[in-house]
């Protein structure tokens, strides 16, 4: 489907709205028709008197809907010279809107400003002493112009119009998208007035908690604007493979690394992998396609695997690999091979590639295990099917294991396999998961109290706590946690406070605040420097820590460890033809409930899935096979050899919090993905330990939490004090409420 205009202007009244010369355009672009969202976004976007979300499928015109609108306004008379900012989550987003605004925006005389760290100062600079038209900018570099430049942004933003956030979904429930909903409102009060916001975002499961999230306590007054464009057809191939060793053995493998010999990657790759490698080249090889592993060291081996194929038919490499590791020239060139024409390009990616930045036409999406959550998946998927007539094509690949008597229960119901056919059947049904709308967010409050400090020079215990908890985004917190945490702050050298009550930067608070970390809220892996005769490859976490004469796989290409400098943290590398590689990176999302329950719906069910090949629907068939000897269509509880097991089909949030319930009455308990694992427990004692906890009051985090360790998840969990760390890691991460009442439905014990 192609985006349009109409054919004349008296047949759209949201057309007539739109600047002379912003109609002029539309026209010289060759559009017939608006596309439903832009029909509707215009008027509420040119009046400027609500916040607006428009939730659109990828490639039917939300970026134009928005600024179409937008720059109409900006070319007005009244309103030349103004500004809209947009923030988006990636660089590379930004990069690729630059380049669509600006073949927008260069008949119109309004400039567009990219805004994040690798853009030069000269540039940034000529927008601060000229201030108008578009600002694309990252939340960090958001944070960055409050903190450094607090008593210019009034001026700067003197004429701001607009505030647009792209990809609204990938914010929503994280620290990131906290410390954003912070920075708008710390950019409304500098201002001293309202701007109006405008959400863009093609995965939305709940368009009202988008609207509450875009302007907190005022959901209900925001526009939504929900497309509804007729979805793209989709066509979907699901793959089963068993996860086979390698050809050579692991004493074969080590003989021939003593020796010296040359290991070639077909050597150390698992067979299973290997055949997943060849399908995706003989059936992707000549056309463009997106390909999605589920970690970084996947996607390195994938590439590795497809570009020795590659090397095999002696072909110019037609598989690159993308993820946050690279280096930005690596990255870069990736996105350039892709977006040339001359020669067919298929990216290897991590999420990095899921966003909405414009890498051409994509015949097909490739899934290697199931992706992270269905929005995910949704997201990914559409970046195929663009094109008109075309359908959006879905390859999903699975490896499962070899089973033998000692199997974990999850392999044998092919938890992998059910798990990706699940988030396919709710895909289809339309489903995705809700943001966490709840959280304290302790981590993020400190960086925004520390921030707001710096931007105003000082401020009060009273005007922070009005700024960030009444006013802002913090309203979990309490007076009374406020200013425990300001003591604690003040204990540990984060904070001082002057002899008129003035919150100032400590000396731990001003180290932390001066570095170049700062700006981010979320915390990044110590990590290693990769060079290669003085070239910057990338980086990789230092948690996988590699030595002399080790082999990696970065970049898609084998390399070679010539040097560890410890104390630098660099890595340098020669390339290399073969050896095996480290694992490094790559850890999956929470599970939400209602993709275990759609998992047991799968499992219990007998529907042909016709979407499945041989092999998948082989093992699809077991599985269900196995699932009803262990009885799970009937009952929560299957015993083993190892303990009880509770089938409960329940999200992380709650299986975690059951877990920790259990190990409060020194049941050794664990989540286990499928099932919960209660290791020291039969069914008797599990039943009288649920009679105990519902017997006495409702536990407490604090309670639950006493003797946790690893609490300090985000970046500055460590400088909350114990008691606020364990109501701040329940409130993001557990579920007492909604555990609770699942122990109390009828049967829970039966």
């Amino acid at each position: 489907m192609e985006t349009a205009l109409p054919t004349s202007s008296s047949e759209s009244s949201s057309f007539e709205l739109l600047e002379p010369r912003i109609q002029r355009w539309v026209w010289e672009a060759g559009w017939t028709e608006l596309r439903d969202a832009q029909e509707r976004a215009i008027p509420p976007i040119i009046a400027a008197k609500s916040d607006v979300i428009i939730a659109a499928s990828t490639a039917t015109g939300k970026t134009e809907a928005a600024f179409l609108p937008i720059l109409s306004r900006l070319l007005t008379p009244e309103d030349e010279g103004g500004v809209a900012l947009c923030v988006s989550p990636l660089k590379a987003l930004i990069n690729d809107q630059w380049e669509r605004l600006e073949q927008l925006c260069e008949t119109l005389d309004i400039p567009v400003v990219p805004w994040h760290g690798d853009i030069a100062a000269s540039r940034k600079q000529k927008f601060v002493k000229s201030p108008a038209g578009c600002v694309l900018i990252t939340p960090e570099s958001l944070e960055a112009m409050l903190y450094n430049r607090g008593s210019s942004v009034s001026s700067i933003f003197a004429q701001l119009k607009y505030v647009v956030v792209d990809e609204l979904h990938s914010f929503m429930g994280s620290e990131r998208g906290k410390q954003l909903q912070s920075l708008l409102v710390r950019l409304e009060v500098t201002l001293r007035r309202r701007v109006p916001r405008i959400g863009l975002s093609a995965t939305l499961g709940d368009i009202q908690l988008a609207a509450d999230y875009l302007r907190p306590g005022e959901g209900a007054n925001v526009t939504l604007i929900e497309s509804t464009d007729a979805s793209t057809r989709m066509k979907i191939l699901v793959k089963g493979y068993l996860d086979l060793p390698p050809v050579l053995s692991e004493a074969e493998i080590a003989t021939r690394e003593k020796s010296g010999e040359e290991l070639k990657l077909t050597d150390t790759t698992g067979t299973g992998m290997l055949a997943i490698g060849r399908h995706l080249y003989e059936n992707l090889r000549g056309t463009n396609n997106l390909i999605f592993p589920n970690s970084r060291q996947s996607v390195e081996r994938y590439t590795a695997v497809l570009r020795s194929l590659c090397e095999a038919d002696r072909i110019p490499p037609e598989f690159w690999p993308h993820h946050g590791n690279l280096s930005k020239e690596l990255r870069e060139e990736t996105e350039r091979a892709l977006k040339q024409t001359q020669q067919p390009a298929s990216a290897v990616a991590t999420s990095t590639l899921e966003l909405g930045v414009d890498i051409g036409p994509v015949v097909s999406v490739a899934q290697i295990g199931p992706a992270p959550s269905v929005s995910s998946l949704r997201q990914r998927l559409g970046r195929s099917g663009r094109r008109k007539g075309s359908s959006a094509v879905l390859r999903g690949y699975v490896l499962e294991p070899e089973l033998d008597l000692r199997s974990p229960v999850a392999d044998t119901l092919r938890e992998g396999l059910v798990q990706l056919i699940a988030q396919i059947e709710l895909l289809l049904q339309k489903w995705f998961e809700p943001p966490r709308a709840a959280g304290m967010h302790l981590s993020t409050f400190i960086q925004q109290l520390l921030s707001a400090i710096g931007q105003y020079g000082g401020i009060s215990a009273g005007q922070a706590y009005a700024l960030l908890c009444v006013k802002g985004p913090f309203r979990a917190i309490s007076q009374e946690d406020f200013a425990t945490l300001l003591r604690s702050l003040g204990s540990q050298g984060v904070l001082l406070q002057d002899g008129a009550g003035t919150l100032l930067h400590g000396p731990v608070g001003e180290a932390i605040a001066n570095h170049y970390s700062f700006y981010a809220a979320f915390s990044s892996p110590e990590e290693y420097r990769l060079v290669s005769r003085g070239r910057a490859l990338g980086s990789l976490p230092i948690t996988s820590p590699v030595g002399v004469g080790d082999y990696l796989l970065f970049g898609g290409r084998r390399w070679k460890v010539e040097m560890v400098d410890q104390p630098q943290k660099v890595v340098e590398v020669e390339a290399a033809r073969g050896g095996r590689a480290p694992a490094f990176g790559g850890t999956q999302g929470s599970v939400h409930t209602r993709v275990r329950q759609e998992m047991k719906t799968v499992l219990a069910g007998d529907k042909q899935l016709t979407y499945l090949d041989p092999k998948a629907q082989e093992l699809l068939m077991a599985s269900r096979a196995a699932f009803r000897s262990m009885g799970l269509a009937n009952t929560t509880r299957f015993t083993s050899a190892d303990g009880l097991k509770l089938f409960l089909w329940q999200g992380d949030e709650i299986q975690n919090t059951l877990a920790l319930m259990f190990k409060s009455l020194g049941i050794q308990a664990k989540n286990e993905g499928l099932c919960l694992a209660l290791e020291n427990c039969d069914s008797v004692r599990f039943g009288e330990a649920v009679d105990k906890l519902l017997e006495v009051e409702e536990l407490t985090s604090e309670t639950l939490l006493a003797h946790a360790e690893n609490l300090a998840i985000e970046k500055w969990d460590m400088l909350v004090p114990r008691p606020l760390r364990e109501r701040n890691y329940a409130s993001l991460f557990l579920d007492l409420p909604g555990t609770y009442a699942l122990m109390r439905t009828e049967g829970f014990c039966d």
